[in-house]
């Protein structure tokens, strides 16, 4: 088993008490933030973690107006119409910000709040979960700042590396 097991575990192990404390509210999401944003070396977990966060908050951005015009039925217009619409614009925005891989996040928030949470509390509901993503995602790369993988370590000490011979180099130039 690798290391990366163990920081995951303690990631969640953190996110649950850290909510336990709080309260005890539900650290579901944060827990799965967390799991997204441990990868096997930091880049990738800031890559994969960045991308849940992402998607979860422009999904729950355009979830909001989109849950009210949906329920609503202004202009006489079906449901399913806005449905598809807010989708569009869904992914249309994580395109614009150049999120391919936050599309399907940002869907799964988009229907989560669409088709189960109930109207008097779909903001509060949409705001904690990308709240909880962030923490989840925050606990997992700060267990990997702690506890840097063997690759992590390497790039690390290249740069520094490179850091020290920089001045040396500047000098001979």
């Amino acid at each position: 088993m690798g290391m990366r097991i163990f920081k995951t575990l303690g990631a969640v192990l953190l996110v649950c008490a850290a909510y336990g404390l709080l309260g005890g509210r539900n650290p579901c999401f944060a827990c799965i933030g967390a799991v997204f944003g441990m990868g096997s070396f930091w880049r990738e977990g800031v890559r994969h973690g960045g991308n849940r966060f992402l998607g979860t908050l422009l999904g729950g951005l355009v979830v909001i107006p989109f849950y009210c015009l949906y329920t609503n039925r202004p202009f006489g217009l079906p449901g399913h119409l806005y449905l598809v619409l807010g989708l569009f614009c869904v992914i249309y925005i994580n395109l614009l910000f150049g999120a391919h891989s936050a599309i399907q996040p940002a869907a799964v928030v988009y229907f989560v709040v669409m088709f189960t949470v109930t109207k008097d509390r779909y903001v509060s509901y949409t705001i904690a979960r990308i709240l909880d993503t962030g923490v989840g995602v925050l606990a997992s790369l700060a267990i990997n700042r702690l506890f840097p993988s063997p690759r992590d370590a390497r790039d690390t000490e290249d740069a520094e590396g490179m850091r020290e011979d920089a001045p040396s180099h500047a000098r001979r130039a």
